[in-house]
């Protein structure tokens, strides 16, 4: 049966971690793998940053830091979901760092205090103007001293997270970044943080880290980038490949209808191939309209609207094999097909298209 294709390589990741290492010298990586690694596969993944030397990783449900745990993962992990009872319990059981992001989560430390059972290790997430999860940063200074006089637990770290960095206009990005060096001047006397962190793949290269020891890299490991607005661009590549096999070549002649309503019709005698991948799995449904697939090193234009399980390509007088492949996004050979450029083209970012694809029906292939 015809399956679509998640190749996942792995070579690739350590290379892109070399080249990103290589302009963040002075930092520390904190290696963001939630989302099933963006959709590449946690554990395979994590694994191989970890014998790469990666010691920190951050993830958003306790669920997700449980699966690394249970898999062998000892390095440690950060969870970003909000606070909860369940997730407190958790964290101490399995050794993760919670993300102190409200002023009622105070209580939950309270509590366990005054029970003198151990609590988790924690960062403050500070709200410098995301207006989503974080303390706001006009009240964190008070906040802050007095969560650390009520429990007597010194935090391991602190951080923010900046909404623009991965924008041409940085302005809003730089308000940030000094709201939040006015927070940590205002404690730097009080409060020795281990961990200092702003930046995210974006503000990796677009904002100066000069006062943090700790990045959160995403996207740049599995080789994509999350704007065109980076001002430095490491030398990475795409670590998955997104494939479909070709079950279907078919002869048709000119001004053949092709697919849901009849949008694409042949401008002439055609050979269209139909690939077992759809919606379902995956494929973004806006790319029919300027998109395309690479097979033999050449580009072919997708014709009429993509269905939940299939689509079909125009391959005008070439002559592939049923069950050959077409790429999709990657790199593979010759066949060369950037995830940003689908992206931009349907105003959905990387992050969209690597998350949205499905392995219930997929063959995922570790290389």
């Amino acid at each position: 049966m015809a399956k679509p294709i998640i190749e996942i390589n792995l070579e690739r990741l350590k290379n892109n971690l070399s080249s990103i290492k290589k302009i963040i010298v002075k930092n520390s990586i904190l290696a963001v793998v939630k989302a099933d690694a963006y959709g590449h596969g946690v554990i395979p993944i994590a694994k191989t940053l970890e014998q790469s030397g990666i010691n920190f990783f951050a993830v958003f449900t306790i669920y997700e830091a449980i699966e690394l745990r249970r898999n062998g993962i000892t390095s440690d992990i950060i969870i970003f979901e909000r606070l909860s009872k369940e997730s407190f319990k958790l964290a101490i059981k399995y050794n993760i760092i919670v993300n102190v992001s409200w002023y009622s989560d105070l209580e939950l430390f309270k509590e366990n205090n005054s029970k003198n059972f151990n609590c988790p290790k924690y960062h403050f997430k500070i709200d410098t103007g995301m207006t989503r999860l974080g303390i706001p940063y006009k009240s964190s200074e008070k906040f802050i001293n007095n969560f650390i006089s009520s429990t007597n637990l010194v935090p391991d770290g602190i951080y923010t997270h900046l909404s623009t960095a991965d924008e041409g206009d940085l302005s809003f990005a730089i308000k940030q970044k000094n709201r939040f060096d006015k927070i940590l001047n205002s404690l730097k006397n009080k409060i020795n943080f281990k961990w200092i962190h702003l930046s995210n793949s974006g503000g990796v290269t677009n904002i100066d880290n000069s006062n943090y020891n700790l990045v959160r890299v995403g996207m740049l490991l599995y080789g994509a980038l999350p704007s065109d607005s980076l001002k430095i661009i490491p030398k990475i590549e795409p670590v998955m490949n997104f494939k479909g096999e070709i079950v279907l070549i078919r002869r048709v002649k000119k001004n053949t209808p092709i697919s849901y309503g009849g949008l694409y019709k042949t401008s002439k005698s055609s050979n269209i191939g139909v690939i077992q991948v759809g919606f379902a799995d995956g494929m973004p449904r806006e790319w029919f309209q300027r998109g395309y697939v690479s097979w033999n090193g050449k580009k072919y234009k997708i014709c009429g609207r993509i269905c939940m399980d299939q689509f079909m390509v125009n391959f005008l007088d070439d002559n592939p094999n049923e069950g050959e492949n077409v790429l999709i996004w990657g790199k593979e050979g010759n066949n060369y097909i950037s995830i940003e450029e689908i992206s931009k083209d349907i105003g959905l970012n990387p992050y969209n298209l690597f998350t949205a694809i499905s392995d219930k029906r997929a063959v995922r292939i570790i290389k």
